[in-house]
């Protein structure tokens, strides 16, 4: 499959990707596009023992809408109106606001034939490696989605919605929940801020035997 990215280099492309929570219901591509993205991730994203763990529900429109609307409801059931209104409301009412979400799951059959099949030095080993490989699913479709001049945020109201999610697009009860990107055209004015590196460089990539 051939990636429908612009024309950026990899290291280009990183650079762009930020947290952007002030998103509008607009995009600068096609749904198509967003979804083929979603698909090449699938096909070319390394798995442990080329497990195929990841799985991706993408929403659109109402169902976009939806998916914040479950959210919604059971945190106000499960946080009260006090706390509900003390900024969680309006949070969870930016991310509708956007113009879709991609929810990252693990299929659990796939995890358990990894623990099951990997050599008996691995299988404890086998958890993390899946959860590894999701997040290298989240990072290639934020960066991808960033280089489309896309604002994306990343969510973790699993697994408060889960049941609900799975009900209610018939999703395996094998999946698990891992995380839920937002994405959107971001507002005007809404830039991302620079990245705040928290310690130096020298005390976070260590080198040995370079040929300089």
């Amino acid at each position: 499959m051939t990636s429908p990215l612009v024309p950026l280099t990899f290291i280009k492309a990183t650079e762009m990707r930020r947290t952007r929570r002030a998103l509008t219901s607009r995009s600068t591509v096609d749904d198509s596009v967003i979804i083929k993205i979603a698909e090449a991730a699938i096909l070319t994203v390394p798995s442990a023992f080329n497990n195929q763990s990841a799985r991706m529900t993408i929403v659109f429109d109402a169902d976009h809408q939806k998916l914040w609307s479950i959210t919604a409801d059971a945190l106000l059931a499960k946080i009260g109106p006090e706390r509900w209104n003390s900024g969680t409301k309006d949070r969870i009412s930016g991310f509708a606001s956007a113009y879709g979400t991609i929810m990252f799951w693990d299929d659990g059959s796939c995890a358990d034939a990894l623990k099951e099949n990997a050599p008996e030095i691995y299988k404890d080993k086998t958890d993390e490696w899946v959860q590894q490989s999701n997040g290298m699913h989240q990072y290639y479709v934020w960066t991808a989605l960033s280089a489309l001049g896309l604002g994306v945020n990343l969510q973790h109201y699993n697994p408060l919605i889960d049941t609900e999610v799975k009900r209610t697009w018939n999703i395996s009860a094998d999946w698990k929940l891992r995380a839920q990107m937002v994405f959107g055209v971001p507002e005007a004015g809404s830039g991302p801020e620079d990245k705040v590196q928290k310690l130096p460089l020298e005390q976070r990539v260590h080198v040995f035997g370079a040929k300089m």
